[in-house]
């Protein structure tokens, strides 16, 4: 899914998509690729699909890139 990150003022951190990949385990992560080509890596997804867990360490992971708490993200059609 392509969207934006944004602060709350309304700035644009980053541009970029979610992906799922595997690991040499056979275990799916959620991460976040930018526009930039720079990724950021979430959680485990678990073994039924739940990705509460593993957008919990990736949101964790955008506070630690951008140094602020209070984001949003906004869905972007991909044309």
């Amino acid at each position: 899914m392509r969207c934006a990150i944004l602060s709350r003022a309304g700035q644009v951190l980053a541009n970029g998509s979610f992906v799922i990949q595997k690991n040499e385990m056979g275990e799916l992560r959620l991460d976040f690729r930018t526009d930039g080509g720079r990724l950021i890596e979430g959680g485990m997804i678990e073994p039924d699909g739940d990705m509460t867990s593993a957008s919990q360490v990736l949101y964790r992971q955008f506070l630690e890139t951008w140094g602020i708490s209070d984001i949003s993200l906004m869905a972007k059609p991909k044309f």
